[in-house]
């Protein structure tokens, strides 16, 4: 099978090659192929290969994509190719984990290119910031970080088919114009295909972003209409498509690893005799770790490689390992709860201070506290990180299931001690993230292992009990709130401490506060209409490997927030949608500067002020939609949340039904979204419904637990997430318009999980009377 693969052979059970869309792209070899197949609008020829261009660096470019590595390219010959029978290939450079970029960022291309959808194939970029911008996968950034880049991407290469058709045709340029995937000649109704066109395009210079005509959205096509599906999506329910753990090479070999049950762990001994007997193990060895703090380096351990993943599994069971069990042998979920219980209890760290909260709280008719626990939790993809290596010529590739193909690439380049230009690395699909797979430790394991085996082929799988076992899991927290009202019932102090170890502990040592990204997520941030707040970030130590989760912080501290809010509007005898409006106010376009966030999820204050009255309007549509304050039954409530993450303004209304006995259902789900312009509103709807089951599985289920340093659960029979039957009945995704595209664009992939789990849970006091202040709610309902 010929792939642009630099020649390599991908064997991949289950698949016809002609079916294969997945098709990972390296700059000499799309050079080389494109000539060869008829590709002329492309990276190859000599117009392209000095056009690198990236988004210029100033001091005043600090936001957004121009402060990510790399920055953006926008450079119409490194994204889109078109051969001579005129199918366009647009390169996508972003990883695809269900969410859809690989078809809504070619989508904006193919819009303003003009092209026919039916005749746009999709070709996978390696990581290559250099040449693609930055390629970081996570963040719910994406999209808007590149919508106006492909959108120049599109009207450029348009552009220059429009000069070709002109010149050919010998007319003024203003007379002709691209429409579906052919330019015409206005005066005499002359056409001339893409095809047709693309050897002189390719040869004109690329048009100045000054000089280009993006289309008024009036003129979309597919932008914004919700009528293209996903590119891969046949080939993901058909069982086509390719992801990390598909990945199949000649003469290759499997391994797994067996790794320190506690983070900083080694091995102290190991007796590989009984696993060498096991029949395909081809050999043991020890690979080596890295002390603490851990960044994206492997946790060291034992690996067994094999002529099949099952022989490497059973010979990983047959090793005798005796474990020195390091600094964190002694981590336990529960003690480290008391810990934090008390940290959260006295005066720490101040992060913000507005007014003057003792005094107004001593001045209080009333004084409310609440404490709120959130465990730990592990992404859990259904794909289990996976990745391929071989080296041959001093040259390493890989191929992998990775949100940072680009930082997979240095981190296994400096590992192996070569050049980041001899490592190349080939993005498959991904099935699921979730921040897991921005962290390439099990991708230097497999290149390791491959140079260990003099550069044969080396597939590094992890069982869900290796996942579950060594991931980056979200942090553990304990937010403790306390509010004063007067006499009328209003809120006039807030309190909020938040103890939770950080991201920011695998980067450096003795990092034991809430980095000001982890703050930004809904403590320093919180925009209620209160003269006096207080936020405090007690310390914590962190004893395991701490990483992105989908929404991260956002999650404990909306969790918190709105759970007390709700608490508030109880001991005040209010309706919690008109308690927590007042407590949003007028509307108001905040600087979150002064609110003390300087993070801002990475965006300009100026662009992306926090906006009360966007807040407001998510909040109002969703409690309308709902049917808010409708008569229910016995045992039914309704509860309320809302919340700004990512840019992005959400709010969700949740119904429960609790029984006699306990248990809880979920007849329906209410959620309001405010994202800005909607790109691409199918994906948009499809996010937020996975981000509602999501929430629904954390808030009922989701727990990671430690004793003696190492994670209690094992597979989905002890970390269960939500099933079929306990879903959500209905799920109804209400997406307010913006009022144009001038509007910058939020996230999506993220936002619409934190205020699930508090609107869930004030559902159930609605319902019961029992308030839910400990996450899972597991079995908390449950009578005897």
């Amino acid at each position: 099978m010929k792939t642009p693969l630099d020649g390599s052979e991908l064997n991949i059970d289950r698949l016809d090659s002609d079916d294969l869309h997945i098709v990972n792209i390296s700059r000499r070899a799309f050079l080389k192929d494109l000539a060869l197949t008829g590709f002329v609008l492309a990276a190859g020829f000599p117009s392209l290969i000095e056009a690198e261009e990236t988004a210029p660096h100033t001091d005043e470019a600090k936001y957004g994509a121009d402060a990510m590595p790399h920055g953006w390219v926008d450079n119409p010959l490194v994204f889109v190719a078109i051969a001579d029978d005129g199918t366009v290939t647009i390169v996508c450079h972003r990883s695809e984990m269900g969410q859809g970029i690989r078809t809504s960022l070619p989508m904006v291309v193919a819009d303003e290119l003009e092209a026919d959808w039916n005749r746009v194939r999709i070709e996978q970029a390696p990581g290559d910031e250099k040449r693609y911008g930055n390629q970081d996968t996570d963040g719910s950034r994406s999209m808007r970080h590149f919508f106006l880049p492909m959108r120049r991407v599109g009207a450029a290469a348009r552009a220059m088919l429009e000069a070709a058709a002109a010149a050919q045709w010998q007319v003024p340029i203003q007379e002709v114009r691209a429409e579906q995937h052919q330019v015409r000649h206005a005066a005499t109704g002359r056409t001339l295909g893409y095809g047709q066109l693309a050897q002189a395009a390719a040869k004109l210079p690329v048009p100045s972003r000054e000089s280009l005509r993006l289309k008024k959205p009036a003129e979309f096509r597919y932008i914004s209409k919700g009528q293209v599906g996903l590119y891969d999506g046949q080939d993901m329910v058909k069982g086509r498509g390719v992801y990390g753990i598909d990945v199949r090479l000649k003469d290759m070999l499997y391994a797994v690893v067996a790794r320190p049950p506690a983070f900083g762990g080694k091995v102290l001994h190991y007796d590989a005799k009984d696993a060498l007997k096991v029949p395909g193990v081809v050999r043991v060895l020890e690979l080596k770790g890295s002390p603490p703090p851990a960044e994206y380096n492997p946790l060291g351990g034992i690996a067994v490689i094999a002529r099949n993943t099952w022989a490497a599994i059973q010979g990983r069971k047959a090793l005798k390992i005796e474990w020195d069990k390091g600094p964190n042998g002694s981590y336990d979920s529960a003690a480290y709860k008391a810990k934090l219980e008390a940290a959260a209890r006295k005066p720490s760290k101040v992060m913000r201070n507005d007014g003057n909260f003792n005094a107004a709280m001593e001045g209080a008719a009333r004084q409310i506290e609440a404490e709120y626990y959130i465990p730990h939790l592990a992404q859990a993809p259904m794909e289990p990180p996976a990745a391929t290596a071989r080296i041959v010529d001093g040259q390493c590739e890989i191929w992998t299931c990775t949100q940072a193909p680009q930082v997979a690439r240095d981190r296994v380049a400096k590992w192996l001690k070569l050049p980041a230009d001899k490592v190349t690395v080939h993005v498959t699909l991904l099935g699921g993230g979730f921040g897991r797979k921005s962290k390439p430790d099990y991708v230097i394991e497999a290149a390791l292992l491959s140079q260990a085996m003099n550069g044969q082929p080396v597939k590094l799988t992890w069982t869900r009990e290796d996942d579950l076992h060594h991931a980056y899991f979200h942090t553990v927290s304990l937010e403790r709130l306390e509010a004063g009202l007067d006499d009328q019932g209003k809120p006039v102090a807030w309190l909020h401490r938040t103890v939770a170890p950080s991201i920011s502990s695998i980067f450096a040592h003795g990092s034991k506060h809430e980095m000001t990204a982890e703050l930004g997520m809904g403590v320093i941030n919180v925009p209620f209409a209160i003269p006096n707040v207080r936020i405090e970030n007690p310390e914590a130590e962190a004893h395991t490997r701490i990483g992105w989760f989908r929404s991260v912080s956002n999650i404990p501290h909306a969790f918190a927030v709105q759970s007390f809010v709700a608490e508030l509007a109880a001991a005040t005898e209010r309706d919690p949608k008109d308690f927590l409006l007042d407590l949003i106010g007028p509307p108001r376009r905040i600087d979150p500067r002064t609110l003390e966030d300087t993070w801002n999820h990475g965006e300009s204050p100026q662009l992306y002020p926090v906006d009360t009255g966007r807040l407001r309007r998510v909040t109002e549509t969703v409690a309308r939609e709902a049917g808010w304050g409708r008569s229910l039954p016995r045992g039914r409530g309704l509860g309320i949340a809302a919340h700004y993450s990512f840019v992005t303004y959400v709010a969700a209304v949740v119904e429960v039904a609790v029984g006699e006995d306990g248990r809880l259902s979920i007849p329906r789900i209410d959620v309001a979204v405010d994202c800005g312009p909607q790109v691409n509103p199918e994906r948009i709807r499809s996010q937020i419904e996975g981000a509602c089951i999501m929430g629904v599985s954390l808030a009922t289920l989701g727990e990671i637990s430690f004793k003696d340093g190492a994670v209690m659960q094992d597979n989905f029979d002890t970390y269960q997430l939500t099933r079929m039957d306990d879903a959500p009945r209905e799920i109804r995704v209400h997406m307010l318009p913006a009022t144009d595209f001038d509007t910058p664009l939020g996230g999506v992939g993220e936002p619409g999980v934190p205020p699930i789990a508090p609107a869930l849970c004030n559902a159930i006091f609605a319902a019961t009377g029992q308030r839910i202040r400990q996450l899972p709610i597991g079995d908390q309902l449950l009578k005897d």
